[in-house]
């Protein structure tokens, strides 16, 4: 039964006095793939040095996070062009808008968002979206840019049933994290009903651990927590859960063709 980490910052500093050690405890839970999302520039080399260090185990994206979109943003995006027509990535991400902290570049987010959706679309990758406090803004504007080559994963999904049942509606799998077993957040509500081949499971490490492990630094062999909570709140059994977003991540990640690609270096 194994799982899949769709969404993990493996090369966070906060792993740096262990992080060969947490990524063997994820293996020995059973996850078995981890997806790194970019953020800018200066992540870059630590999440390429991983993807050298566990092939077939560790997938990076590119993309640029939409709480490093400041002044500077062209030349970060520049960057993240750069890259993406150096070599091959799993998906663009993570990308998107955050109204959360700071909303001063909000029609610069709205700019990167799109801009990096079009060079997706072009390379034929999914998207991995961000979407703090801006879930409707972006339902919106990737309503704009549907066709059938748009696909991807909403990132720590929080949101309504409605808003579920429109991001499913654009061909989109909800990333399931460490929220669900948040005991008043009410995602175990949304979730329950949903299909499981709409959902995949993430830790967002080292971030949103979840219970019983909130407030400590998050790591991927808690993404098995998520999967136990999701099979308790939809009724289905922690294989069937397992099993079925296992399947969803590596159709939509294409993980079998990234296996085979070479990996260059950063």
């Amino acid at each position: 039964m194994r799982l899949i980490d769709t969404h993990t910052h493996l090369y966070s500093k906060k792993f740096d006095s262990d992080r060969d050690a947490m990524i063997q405890r994820a293996m020995d839970a059973g996850v078995s793939e981890f997806f790194l999302p970019n953020v800018d520039r200066e992540s870059i080399p630590g999440m390429l040095a991983l993807e050298e260090a566990y092939p077939g185990k560790c997938f990076a994206m590119m993309g640029l996070h939409p709480c490093s979109v400041k002044e500077d943003y062209e030349e970060e995006l520049a960057v993240v062009e750069s890259w993406l027509q150096k070599r091959p990535f799993c998906a663009v991400g993570e990308i998107g808008i955050d109204l959360y902290w700071d909303k001063t570049f909000f029609e610069q987010q709205k700019e990167a968002f799109i801009r990096q959706t079009r060079w997706a679309k072009e390379l034929g990758r999914p998207i991995v979206i961000h979407s703090r406090e801006a879930t409707d803004v972006i339902i919106e504007l990737l309503e704009k840019e549907r066709d059938d080559r748009l696909r991807g994963i909403f990132h720590c999904f929080t949101g309504t049933r409605e808003q579920a049942e429109r991001i499913i509606g654009l061909g989109f799998l909800l990333g399931i994290g460490g929220v669900v077993t948040f005991k008043n957040a009410g995602l175990d509500k949304v979730v329950k009903d949903i299909d499981l081949k709409h959902l995949v499971l993430e830790t967002d490490a080292p971030y949103l651990a979840p219970a019983p492990k909130r407030g400590k630094r998050n790591e991927s062999a808690y993404v098995r927590l998520v999967a136990e909570k999701v099979a308790a709140v939809s009724g289905k059994s922690y294989a069937e859960v397992a099993a079925q977003t296992t399947a969803n991540a590596e159709a939509l990640f294409e993980t079998e063709s990234l296996s085979q690609q070479a990996v260059l270096q950063p």
